[in-house]
């Protein structure tokens, strides 16, 4: 069912969802929401299951207008986003009706929102997944960004609208700022930096350059010395690990990193603060501090009991929504889900098998 048309793609909007797992053999990247968080809260907050497909928003925000009731919640960033002239807040769930527009005034906190639609984005599955990888044209949109003309679909053929209203206490929501500190557990290659680099990585502030993407955020600061050079053999590439090239300087991988390389890894982001840095805009600054693998896990099950706590008040209202009794189940499964997902970093919920519409021009 045809939802929202796409009058404005912004400057970088891509359908993601959990990620694509099981090809990294393959060469093929996990991809997915870059801030993971942000995307289970969304999904969350409109009762979607966590492995829905969001809308991810980078900065600049999109112009979407619906052509159908739906119920959409915003979780990150705040874009200034704006349902016709009224300003509307991230973190709680909303209904708009047929001819509203959403749109964004611009970036106030944070680099990238997520866009959950009761039911989730409805496009072809590629390799288990419906995120986006646009430099291999995987999934999505035909492997892009949303542009002008796209028509966005969920599941089904009847509007979907919450009876009630999910949303995150005021003081349970993010704040990002533009002053990130990245706790970080060290390796695997540490021991291929001196000890004066290693000193210099651990108290020197480094700048967000605007040169980073969805595969890694580049930074710029202080030289981190190598012990005897910056190449190794190539090995496997996980989420948040802290490559430091020929030049000395450090590039976090994110979502889309490559499935191997052939940097050092002085040190790698623990998992809570790899999608918090998702969050970081071009001249915002970085500073990494060591932590240890218990610290790790206890902030990881802090964010869990945090997204536990995320639900609408109230199932679909069945006058306006089929299926009814089955999203209510969905919805109640979300929460041990999300459990399951955030423990496992690769982990994922299992993806619709039904094949929708892609986006597609009107």
């Amino acid at each position: 069912m045809i939802v929202a048309d796409v009058l404005d793609g912004g400057m970088f909007t891509t359908v993601q969802d959990l990620g694509r797992v099981g090809y990294l053999r393959y060469g093929v990247p996990t991809s997915g929401a870059m801030d993971r968080a942000a995307c289970l809260a969304a999904n969350a907050l409109v009762g979607n299951p966590p492995g829905a497909a969001i809308l991810e928003i980078t900065l600049v925000g999109p112009r979407i207008r619906f052509v159908a009731p739906a119920t959409i919640a915003l979780a990150g960033a705040d874009l200034g986003a704006r349902l016709d002239d009224r300003p509307i807040s991230c973190w709680e769930s909303l209904t708009v009706l047929p001819g509203q527009t959403l749109r964004f005034a611009g970036p106030a906190d944070g680099a990238r929102a997520c866009l959950a639609v009761l039911g989730g984005i409805d496009v072809p599955v590629v390799l288990g997944s419906r995120s986006t990888y646009t430099r291999s044209r995987l999934g999505g949109a035909d492997g892009r960004p949303l542009a002008q003309g796209d028509r966005l679909a969920i599941p089904g053929d009847a509007a979907r609208v919450l009876a009630g209203r999910g949303r995150v206490p005021e003081a349970e929501r993010p704040v990002y700022g533009s002053s990130h500190v990245l706790r970080v557990l060290r390796g695997p290659q540490d021991d291929r930096f001196t000890q004066e680099g290693l000193a210099t990585f651990f108290s020197s502030d480094y700048t967000v350059t605007a040169d980073g993407d969805r595969m890694g955020c580049r930074l710029q600061g202080p030289r981190i010395a190598h012990l005897s050079g910056a190449d190794i053999v190539s090995d496997g590439s996980p989420p948040g690990a802290v490559q430091v090239s020929g030049d000395g300087q450090p590039i976090v991988l994110m979502a889309d990193r490559g499935t191997a390389g052939g940097y050092a890894k002085i040190a790698t982001v623990i998992t809570v603060d790899v999608w918090r840095l998702a969050q970081a805009a071009p001249g915002d600054s970085v500073r990494f501090r060591e932590a240890t693998l218990a610290e790790a896990r206890e902030a990881l099950r802090a964010q869990r009991e945090w997204l536990d706590r995320i639900r609408p008040t109230a199932s679909v209202a069945p006058a306006v929504a089929r299926g009814a009794s089955r999203r209510r189940k969905a919805a109640a499964a979300a929460v041990a889900a999300v459990a399951t997902a955030l423990e496992d970093d690769s982990a994922t919920a299992a993806p619709p098998t039904a094949r929708g519409p892609r986006p597609r021009p009107a």
